[in-house]
């Protein structure tokens, strides 16, 4: 009984075909008719009409003369092919244009619409071709759940019935054709995808719901159902390879019962992905490469999250990109023609795209690489495992790839994603990172050898670098660019293992500082190897050149002392200055100012002030000294023409010994003693701190005026320097003025030292008197900024002046309440000669702005002493007082008016 029901069920199902074959036998004739009219059509118009007077002229000519006249030949009728006559399938437009694969976009906006009124037109088709694939999916299914049949014979009905639709499809071909302008269009494309899908999931049927068959058995299966789809996808249109891939895609889906995805479908969609790539290899139907890799990498991915394993998908995402490489042009050595697409990116000519085939790689590149990267938080082994496939990756592009121009950037992708892979783990303590740091020697037990991650990790990364070595020896128009990639790879991920991972604690100083050096060796030896290589050209070696130092000064850092390793830094600066002059080599200008800033970094933060105002005074003065001298020596060596560099060197120099005079000052003022804070938070302390940033800031104003490329950075420093000698010097006038100090036993606000050669005059009147020498005597000043430092220095002169007058009457507490009669007296009897010294430089200088300064001055005197002075005087005292101060008056009156006679006189 079961047996005649599953025979009834193919009967049903074979009575859609033939009712089909059927129509089609009717509609025969009437198609055949409809193309004889369009043909005789055709002919008419490829006839050229010819005017009456014409066709006569071969009569009239023989009837003229009686030369025999050749009869006249035939015109040639050239038939259009067929190709012109069919309407166009919207499917098969890359197909029948194939230049247009190498636009920048495959599927245009024409190509799309028209792809949206075809399903909109033919919808029926593509619902035949569901409703069949799934008849015999669903066929298995019914058998399996109503218990019909073993399971074997389940599984070969599932298969016969995909092959009766193929048999089907393929008498319809045969005898009707597939084209758009037969009656049976799309048919034969129909019923043979829905048989392929039907193969498809019996073979995924007998493996994964009845364990039938072995993977390995399983995997033939399917490779021999691609091997006939690709067969027949050469002769049938693009909807049966869609129908295919998209079906055998959901297949696992449908039939997993359950069942949890196994490794092996990685290599099923695998094999999806390389039968559409296939397929397009020789029709050229772009889009089907798209989508069997966005079928290949998307079953991928879900198999992953269903918990098919790690390694599987590891093994697809290389296995696609390969693909991707190999299947379009049909050659197991890529022959892709440039351009790459880095080189049009960067080109900003967009109507050059890289051809289609190049696009295809790159995008998978791009893909695998992430991919690959994503699994960096997997566990050590599994994560380790994606670190290594993303070195295959980049080792596969650089040398087995090597002839192939369009493919000379892909290797990028997996370098930097191998790179970015490794900070991924050291930024986010991923699980690599933990195992690794958890194996220090403080915690692992004794006499246990420490884990070789990072050496196989700098292994990996060195394996880069060489094989992008061994591109570049080869010369051409990339050795350059394949040159700094050799220099990179390897130091860059070294750099990162220091700086993210940490690796001294865990394997030992001296042990990963012999690595770095191993490094540093490999990189002279690639100096050495450029340097053979290019002659006069220097670019490779100077790349190389820069990338030993730096791996030198990485060694330094982990082996040296302070002092030592701040030396070593500046020495090395000093060696790629002694290169550029000697090899010629302007590339170590990025290293002297890389190690510019590396040398600020450790002056002044790691190990920095803290430990040059704690540290022997020896080593500090070593330390800034010799890096101070070294950067001078550098300077002088480097060849001419090197503007950058050198400005950076200069400045450096000069930042560098302002800051040496402030630990210098900043320690004398700091001795090992109680009040040593005192000292420092004081007026002359801040004050003395502001000092070198004061001189540097009028040594950079005076080199401004040489002018040149420097000028601005010159500017730039100066102003810098200013805002850091303003500030202190700011506190030091206001908040920690002597003349506000509160309290007599507060030590800072005492003024020391004997009066006029005192505190004061260190903490006001020597900075006043720079700046006002300096806007006398500074050439190249603006005008406002000659007015700023005369109008600052003078007040901070004056400022010197009033506090030593209060200091002559009250003592050293400037801030005692009060002020005494003979102090105001004093301060008027200043306020009058400052005024007549000015009226004589203006009358000296024949100066109308020193002359108005004078009388400023003179009236300031004068409101003083009625608002203030005379408030204290009484009886004789007041009036020997106005007295003086009347005849002063009258005398400097006078002298004001002959200094305007002579000056009007001028």
């Amino acid at each position: 009984m079961d047996g005649i029901i599953i025979l009834i069920g193919l009967v049903i199902l074979a009575i859609p075909l033939a009712i089909i074959a059927l129509l089609v036998g009717q509609s025969n004739l009437k198609a055949r008719v409809d193309k004889l009219e369009r043909t005789v059509q055709l002919l008419r118009a490829a006839v050229p009409a010819q005017p009456l007077a014409d066709r006569m002229a071969p009569a009239r000519n023989a009837a003229l003369s009686s030369a025999i006249v050749p009869e006249p030949a035939v015109p040639e009728i050239i038939l259009p092919s067929p190709a012109e006559v069919q309407v166009l399938d919207p499917l098969q437009m890359a197909a029948t244009d194939a230049p247009d694969q190498n636009r920048p976009l495959v599927m245009r906006a024409d190509r799309f619409g028209a792809l949206l009124n075809w399903l909109r037109d033919n919808w029926v088709y593509a619902v035949s071709a569901l409703s069949l694939a799934l008849a015999g999916v669903f066929f298995v299914q019914y058998g399996m759940e109503k218990g019909l049949l073993p399971p074997g014979l389940r599984v070969l009905a599932a298969m016969g019935f995909g092959a009766a639709l193929i048999s089907g499809a393929e008498w319809l071909r045969r005898r009707h054709g597939d084209g758009t302008d037969s009656t049976t269009a799309y048919l034969p494309s129909v019923f043979a995808g829905a048989g392929l899908v039907s193969i498809f999931a019996a073979v995924l049927a007998a493996r994964q719901m009845y364990g039938l068959i072995g993977p390995e058995t399983a995997f033939a299966g399917h490779l021999l159902t691609a091997v006939l789809a690709v067969g027949l996808g050469w002769f049938y249109g693009p909807l049966l390879v869609a129908v295919g891939l998209l079906g055998a895609a959901v297949a696992p889906f449908i039939v997993a019962g359950g069942s949890a995805p196994t490794a092996w479908l990685y290599g099923y969609y695998g094999l999806i992905a390389g039968v559409g790539l296939a397929v397009d290899a020789v029709r050229r139907w772009a889009w089907v490469s798209v989508l069997a890799l966005v079928l290949g990498y998307g079953g991928g991915v879900l198999m992953y999250l269903g918990g098919a394993g790690v390694p599987g998908w590891v093994g697809l995402a290389l296995g696609l990109a390969i693909l991707a490489v190999v299947v379009p042009l049909l050659s197991l050595i890529p022959r892709h023609e440039g351009p790459f697409v880095l080189q049009t990116l960067l080109s900003h000519d967009k109507t050059g795209w890289p051809q289609f085939p190049v696009r295809l790689a790159a995008g998978a590149a791009l893909a695998s690489t992430l991919a690959l990267m994503a699994l960096a938080d997997r566990p050590p082994a599994e994560a380790m495992l994606a670190m290594g496939a993303l070195t295959l990756l980049a080792l596969a592009y650089v040398l087995w790839a090597d002839r192939a121009e369009g493919l000379a950037d892909l290797a990028a992708l997996p370098a930097v994603g191998f790179v970015g892979a490794l900070m991924m783990q050291g930024l986010a303590y991923m699980p690599v990172y933990w195992d690794f740091v958890g194996q220090s020697i403080a915690s692992r037990p004794p006499e246990t050898s420490a884990p070789m991650t990072v050496t196989i990790l700098l292994a990996m990364a060195v394996a880069m670098s060489a094989a992008a070595a061994l591109r570049s020896f080869r010369g051409g128009d990339l050795k350059v660019p394949f040159g700094l990639a050799a220099v990179l790879v390897a130091p860059v991920s070294a750099a990162v293992l220091e700086l993210l991972w940490a690796p001294a604690p865990v394997v030992g100083v001296y042990p990963w500082a012999l690595q770095i050096m191993g490094l540093a060796a490999a990189m002279v030896a690639l100096a050495l190897r450029f340097a053979g290589l290019d002659g006069t050209e220097r670019r490779r070696v100077a790349y190389a050149t820069l990338s030993a130092l730096s791996l030198i000064a990485l060694a330094l850092f982990l082996v040296s002392t302070h002092t030592a390793l701040t030396l070593a830094l500046a020495l090395l600066a000093l060696a790629a200055a002694g290169l550029d002059r000697r090899f010629k080599l302007p590339e170590m200008g990025w290293f002297i100012q890389a190690a510019v800033a590396v040398l600020g970094y450790r002056l002044l933060a790691d190990p920095g002030l803290d430990w040059a105002m704690g540290a022997p005074l020896g080593p500090v003065v070593l330390a800034f000294g010799g890096v101070i001298a070294a950067l001078l020596a550098a300077l002088w060596q480097l060849p001419e023409g090197r503007i950058l560099p050198k400005g950076v060197l200069e400045s450096a120099a000069a930042g560098f010994a302002a800051i040496l005079a402030n630990v210098l000052i900043s320690r004398w003022l700091l001795p090992d003693s109680a009040d040593a804070s005192d000292n420092f938070a004081s007026h002359w302390g801040f004050a003395l701190n502001a000092m070198p940033w004061l001189v540097l800031m009028l040594m950079q104003l005076y080199r401004v005026q040489f002018g040149g490329a420097l000028q601005r950075l010159r500017q730039a420093i100066a102003v810098v320097a200013g805002g850091l000698a303003a500030l202190p010097l700011a506190i030091a006038v206001v908040p920690y003025n002597p003349l506000f100090s509160t309290f007599q036993v507060d030590k800072a606000g005492l003024v020391k030292g004997p009066w006029i050669l005192d505190s004061l005059l260190l903490a006001y009147g020597v900075p006043g008197l720079i700046l006002v020498l300096a806007a006398w005597r500074l050439p190249g000043l603006h005008r406002l900024v000659k007015i700023g430092f005369a109008g600052t220095g003078t007040a901070l002169v004056a400022l010197y002046a009033g506090l030593e007058i209060r200091r002559f009457w009250q003592g050293d507490w400037l801030g005692a309440p009060g002020v005494a009669q003979g102090e105001l007296y004093t301060y008027t009897l200043a306020l009058m000669l400052l005024g007549a010294g000015l009226l004589y430089q203006a009358i000296a200088r024949r100066s109308v702005t020193l002359r108005r300064a004078a009388m400023a001055v003179i009236g300031l005197t004068i409101a003083k002493v009625f608002l203030l002075d005379a408030a204290g005087l009484t009886g004789l005292t007041r009036v020997i007082s106005f007295l003086g101060l009347g005849l002063s008056l009258a005398g400097l009156a006078w002298l004001n008016r002959w200094a305007g006679e002579a000056l009007a006189k001028r």
